[in-house]
């Protein structure tokens, strides 16, 4: 079931990515590439920091070191997408939040594809059911078309066209029931641990994904 929602704004978008990433859950993502319009209800999102953001360094993010090319969007203003290349194949979506000129984005672990399910399906022939359509952030990245590096940088609030794709952030009016957080997934050593409890979900959703250590990510938390 979907909330109501309202178009996100730089404004909402303004606070640091561990305050603001809860508030995109229950949300919504509509992607138009080409003609062909996909939506997803966002279910898993996890918050990152780079240099100078919030009150102690993140080192699972790509902006820890400071800015680079490939982290630059991560440093502009709120509302942009951060869409970066995950293991040179999948096309990875962040949600840029915090003041512009400090470094956040949210990463849009998963969903549920609520608009364009069998477009959804054609660009991920693999999924069996539809909760595994978005159900991780490469799978999500893929359903709803957004590809890396040319649409790295989409601004989200104005849905202005960027290399032939628009896409709309929207955001529920109340914060949604059952968000729980826990340790992000897949990041290696101490920032994959429940030190940095920065990963927000709906509980029980079907098609949040399962959690998996880091590499040295178990180690560091004994």
């Amino acid at each position: 079931m979907i909330p109501e929602l309202v178009p996100a704004t730089r404004e909402a978008l303004g606070g640091l990515p561990t305050e603001v990433a809860p508030r995109l859950l229950g949300g919504m993502l509509r992607v138009t590439v080409a003609g062909v319009t996909v939506a997803a209800r966002l279910t898993e999102v996890e918050a990152y920091h780079g240099l100078g953001t919030g009150d102690r360094p993140d080192p699972g993010s790509h902006a820890r070191m400071g800015r680079t090319a490939r982290n630059a969007t991560m440093w502009g203003e709120p509302g942009h997408l951060y869409v970066y290349l995950s293991h040179g194949i999948h096309s990875c979506v962040n949600v840029v939040s915090g003041p512009e000129g400090q470094a956040g984005g949210i990463l849009l672990r998963a969903g549920e594809i609520v608009e364009g399910v069998e477009d959804a399906f054609a660009r991920r022939p693999a999924a069996r059911t539809a909760r595994e359509l978005a159900r991780g952030p490469g799978r999500l990245g893929d359903a709803i078309g957004l590809r890396h590096p040319v649409h790295d940088g989409i601004d989200a609030v104005t849905g202005v066209e960027h290399a032939g794709a628009s896409a709309r952030l929207f955001l529920p009016v109340q914060r949604v029931p059952g968000i729980v957080s826990g340790p992000r997934v897949g990041v290696a050593g101490l920032a994959g641990t429940d030190a940095y409890p920065w990963r927000f979900w709906i509980d029980a959703d079907p098609t949040v994904s399962p959690f998996r250590w880091g590499r040295g990510a178990q180690a560091a938390a004994s």
